[in-house]
């Protein structure tokens, strides 16, 4: 047998391959959600050999206390929502991240595991890239013909999550690129995707991906001046692409246009450059203000939003609402999508979590920080507040957060591979 059917056999047989299904599937709808049943499956047979096995891992008890604060969250508001069907509904779904993320825990038991995962990753989201930039040489790819104002890859036209995947799940090729070929290998890496986040078109992306590089900057350096040098190279680097792009691709030169808008001065050109997040985000204050205790109900935005947006409201009138008599999807911001969705109350549980999770990493130790890293990173330029964002309880975004908050739980606990730790 060939050494790379032997890899093929070994990682079908592996236990990480269920996990990883669900990265690997994200390009394709509900595919992904393959990989969660796997794990769920996997999670049941394990407590039924091993009752007790929840008292044996650390990381897994933080999991439940984290998507406590998650799920607990969307549960408050749905005590009274606007559109209890919905809400309920959600509620649960978000059920199923529990076996999602327990099975990473116990899956990836060893470093080696966990460094596998890693490179796993790294290699799907190569491929995406790859793929991506055949879409911009051609304006086609696996996924089909782009859009005329950006490239969507392997995701395809009607799915334009190219940008915000690539961005968020950066920082696992920078780790591969890092680990094989140093800081070359870094800088090649974030080249390599540097131009089909900035074809994307998602200004999100953009951001996201300029606080990946910053952030894996940052270790790399250790130090202010080195920090201060590395990042100057990056922003030099985004600086000469991007305006390469603007020169050679009229995809990403009406991208830009529209974002230069937001220089004209008034609310009206800036609420143009945000493609009317202003208005979204203003009828999300009206929202909370009449809903502050648990919001209007997890997912019950769009049924809300007429009424309290202007009669003329553009996501009211226009063909990009959710559907008929609906108005805008989300909020666009998760912090706004937290309070008008499900209110203080779920804020505070949200926030609970975050400073359970920020304690954790803390006690964790240097080395556990380290191996953490890459999907640390991943969840800080996620959940950044100063920029827009994807529904975090939506069924796509929501199922990439969770998998991501699983993988992080495992990687701060996971024994040394020379422990001779089962996996």
């Amino acid at each position: 047998m060939s050494p790379i059917a032997a890899s093929l056999k070994a990682w079908l047989r592996s236990p990480l391959l269920p996990f990883w299904l669900v990265i690997a599937l994200l390009p394709f709808g509900r595919s992904a959600e393959l990989g969660t049943f796997l794990c769920t499956l996997g999670a049941v047979l394990l407590f039924v050999r091993h009752p007790s096995a929840l008292r044996e891992h650390a990381g897994a008890r933080l999991l439940l206390w984290l998507l406590a604060g998650y799920v607990g969250a969307a549960l408050i508001s749905a005590v009274d929502s606007v559109a209890p069907g919905k809400s309920w509904g959600t509620v649960a779904a978000l059920l199923r991240y529990v076996p999602l993320g327990l099975y990473a825990c116990f899956a990836i038991r060893r470093e080696d595991k966990l460094d596998a995962l890693y490179l796993a990753v790294a290699l799907v989201l190569a491929l995406w890239a790859l793929d991506a930039w055949v879409q911009i040489l051609t304006g086609w790819s696996l996924g089909g013909h782009a859009e005329p104002e950006r490239i969507s890859g392997i995701f395809g036209a009607g799915n334009l999550k190219l940008g915000p995947s690539l961005s968020v799940l950066a920082p696992f090729v920078l780790w591969a690129a890092q680990r094989r070929w140093g800081t070359k290998g870094v800088l090649a890496a974030f080249v390599f995707l540097l131009g089909p986040v900035l074809m994307s078109g998602s200004r999100a992306s953009w951001l996201c991906y300029a606080l990946v590089g910053l952030g894996f900057a940052w270790h790399m350096a250790r130090s202010p001046w080195r920090f201060l040098m590395f990042a100057g190279g990056l922003v030099a680097m985004v600086l000469l692409a991007g305006g390469i792009a603007w020169k050679t691709s009229e995809r990403f030169q009406l991208r830009m246009d529209r974002t230069l808008q937001a220089l004209g001065g008034s609310g009206q050109s800036l609420d143009a450059a945000t493609s009317g997040r202003l208005d979204i985000w203003r009828t999300s204050v009206a929202m909370f203000e009449a809903h502050p205790v648990n919001g209007v109900g997890v997912r019950a935005y769009r049924y809300a939003y007429p009424h309290y947006a202007p009669p003329n409201d553009h996501f009211v009138v226009s063909l990009e609402a959710c559907g008929p008599g609906e108005g805008a999807c989300h909020a666009h911001q998760w912090l706004l999508e937290v309070l008008t969705e499900t209110g203080v109350l779920g804020m505070a549980s949200w926030l609970a979590a975050i400073g359970l999770a920020m304690r954790a990493w803390r006690r964790a130790g240097a080395t556990a920080r380290g191996r953490a890293f890459p999907v640390t990173l991943a969840l800080a330029v996620m959940l950044f507040p100063l920029n827009t964002h994807l529904a975090f309880y939506s069924a796509w975004w929501g199922l990439l957060f969770a998998w991501l908050l699983g993988l992080w739980c495992a990687a701060l606990h996971v024994f040394p591979s020379s422990s001779g730790e089962a996996a």
